[in-house]
């Protein structure tokens, strides 16, 4: 029998159903009690009791494909979704609070750093040539070796655009910071946010 997003909150809220640590779902922990949620990580109880996968299922998908169902059950973003993976119960209140109050996690600026992976979720074959081309004039303004100092030498457009991301989740974490140093949104203008108030408008 399933549960809801809301019950299975509840009970890692109650302390019962503590994730396991590393694994989506861990063969050896079922198999000495397989009516204890402890074997599988948030994301595997996700999938598991709300979803209703059974465990032969969880135990054969990749780690990438479980991402995307968690995000698609809940609702959430692909961001978001490794978010739960990433913390599962690292921090008090976790797993439970990475769904229901972000910020504790995330920091003041959770809404905006959601908001951000909510629109590269979005982002379609035309957007993301749009990326690769503001990319590409940037490596021609700043030069390969300033580009590869920076740790993106490989060039690999999957990667790349991963790396692009994340450090614009970056700056906008230290936006404020920035913008009192006189300093460009660099990494989320690749993305078409020149300023803070441009990805304000896409949270709101």
């Amino acid at each position: 029998m399933t549960q809801t997003i809301e019950e299975l909150i509840a009970r890692w809220n109650s302390g019962d159903g503590k994730p396991y640590k590393g694994l989506l779902f861990d063969r050896s922990a079922y198999d000495a009690n397989p009516d204890s949620p402890a074997c599988m990580c948030a994301q595997g109880q996700v999938l598991h009791y709300v979803a209703g996968w059974d465990v032969e299922r969880l135990a054969l998908i990749k780690q990438s494909e479980a991402d995307k169902a968690v995000a698609e059950q809940l609702g959430i973003s692909l961001g978001h979704a490794i978010l739960l993976r990433q913390v599962n119960d690292k921090v008090d209140g976790a797993p439970a609070i990475v769904l229901t109050h972000p910020e504790k996690v995330l920091g003041e600026h959770a809404q905006l750093l959601l908001a951000f992976f909510r629109y590269l979720d979005s982002m379609d074959g035309v957007a993301w040539q749009k990326y690769f081309a503001a990319r590409a004039a940037a490596w021609d303004a700043a030069g390969a070796a300033a580009w590869a100092a920076a740790g993106d030498a490989a060039w690999d457009a999957a990667g790349a655009a991963a790396w692009a991301a994340a450090w614009a989740a970056n700056e906008i974490q230290g936006h404020k910071i920035l913008a009192d140093k006189g300093k460009p949104l660099f990494f989320l203008g690749l993305f078409g946010f020149k300023t803070i108030e441009a990805l304000l408008a896409v949270a709101a």
